[in-house]
């Protein structure tokens, strides 16, 4: 079962993203940091990343760097889940390696067309 790490600082949205992507099938194990998710991924080996930006310890283009230049997560799929909506966050969180870039408030049947269209096969 693909197994997907979401980090987010907001209880009640990781709650929603959570019960979201589990309603379709998905294993999925939480972070409230991008230091936390980092340290998490390295046991855990996730399928797919779905992270915030704005995080306490390491925000997410920092973890999304980060992951970027470790040889065993480089090509980790990331989706950036953020309220951070204006073009030049956009241009940074892409820039970092992100993959998708979404926009709080979402959809949530979004959220699933945007992990069905970037979950490795």
């Amino acid at each position: 079962m693909p197994t997907i790490m979401v980090v987010e600082d907001d209880p009640n949205i990781l709650r929603q993203i959570e019960f979201n992507l589990k309603s379709h099938g998905y294993s999925v194990v939480t972070a409230v940091s991008g230091a936390d998710a980092l340290r998490q991924m390295l046991l855990l080996r996730p399928t797919l990343l779905i992270t915030d930006v704005m995080m306490p310890e390491m925000d997410g283009y920092e973890l999304v760097a980060t992951l970027r230049r470790d040889n065993d997560l480089r090509d980790l799929p990331v989706i950036m889940l953020t309220a951070r909506t204006g073009e030049n966050d956009m241009v940074q969180g892409y820039t970092s390696g992100t993959d998708l870039y979404l926009t709080k408030p979402f959809d949530p049947a979004e959220l699933i067309a945007f992990v069905e269209r970037i979950m490795p096969s």
